[in-house]
């Protein structure tokens, strides 16, 4: 799976109890996948149903506590999750199709688009509601799973509102240039590299022959078809056509999305609720050093709690 760009770079439920489950643990649930099912967890506290909430994961092959197999060890949905756990909130965290719990739901992983995965979110949502009864699910996006839930706002019924995480305010080719831009030893590939998001973006594919080879997995070919749907979306002007609430939660530490993307969201839809932490990173960790070394250190560490107010902002926004 290619699709790791960020760093640095009908629905059947599944029958499960509806009592409490242990704060660390949580039960299975599953949706209705293309040709199997899409599996998650589902963590819901004692007592009377409050808001559910869907996270849906960020980029490449992200599992559903938040860590994927090039490094990123840091469980950050599973920390939210038991975070917004102790604020009362019920959450279901996801495996995407084609991939670990879900890896049946389609044969080949990136063989997929925004579309598709648009297409996961309701049903899930569908899941969700047969096993809890809630009236509404809330979406909590991070990072690219803010574009699937800003996407999914214009298709999917019974949302009750959307949490951006870490979410881009740019298209995402202008997200990677700028990432690209951030290292200056990429300055020999710039060149290649914008003409060839400037093509996927046109919705057009590139030829990877005439590519320098360091850049060549992040234009695949085989995620080629992804890049193009995501590419095309513009996310502040998603924002602006939303018609549930909207929380724009941004760290001042993120290495992958700035506060001004955040802002620029803000921008699009005058009535979302922006919230800046200034110590969060793009994993959810606290890191009040500022040294870039620190920052990454973060992305293995499961033990480094999650940021600090977080799941209060979001608990708070939910409940209201």
């Amino acid at each position: 799976m290619m699709r790791n760009f960020m760093i640095l770079m009908c629905a059947a439920a599944l029958a499960v109890p509806v009592g409490a489950e242990p704060r660390s643990a949580g039960v299975p649930i599953e949706a209705s996948g293309p040709k199997g099912p899409l599996a998650g967890t589902l963590l819901r506290p004692p007592g009377t149903l409050g808001p559910v909430a869907l996270i849906i994961p960020g980029s490449g092959p992200t599992d559903r506590d938040g860590n994927n197999p090039f490094g990123v060890r840091a469980a950050s949905y599973r920390l939210l999750a038991e975070g917004l756990f102790d604020q009362g909130i019920t959450t279901v965290r996801i495996d995407k199709r084609g991939m670990f719990g879900s890896a049946s739901a389609v044969s080949d992983p990136n063989a997929v688009t925004i579309a598709d995965y648009v297409a996961d979110t309701e049903a899930w949502v569908r899941a969700i509601r047969a096993t809890t009864d809630a009236p509404c699910v809330w979406l909590i996006g991070h990072s690219e799973g803010g574009l699937v839930g800003l996407a999914a706002l214009h298709e999917v019924k019974n949302l009750c509102g959307l949490v951006l995480v870490a979410t881009a305010g740019r298209p995402l080719g202008d997200v990677i240039k700028s990432q690209l831009r951030a290292n200056p030893s990429n300055a020999p590939l710039i060149e290649a590299a914008d003409a060839a998001i400037d093509r996927l973006a046109s919705g057009q594919k590139v030829d990877v022959s005439a590519l320098p080879p360091p850049s060549l997995p992040l234009f695949n070919p085989v995620v080629q078809d992804f890049l193009i749907s995501t590419f095309a979306l513009d996310p502040a002007k998603l924002v602006a056509g939303a018609r549930v609430p909207i929380l724009i939660v941004q760290g001042g530490s993120d290495l992958q999305v700035s506060v001004a993307d955040a802002e620029k969201l803000k921008a699009g839809n005058a009535s979302a609720v922006l919230k800046i932490l200034p110590n969060m990173n793009h994993v959810l960790k606290d890191v009040a050093s500022g040294s870039p070394a620190d920052n990454l250190a973060a992305y293995t560490n499961a033990d480094l709690p999650l940021t600090t107010g977080l799941a209060a902002t979001i608990a708070a926004f939910v409940s209201n």
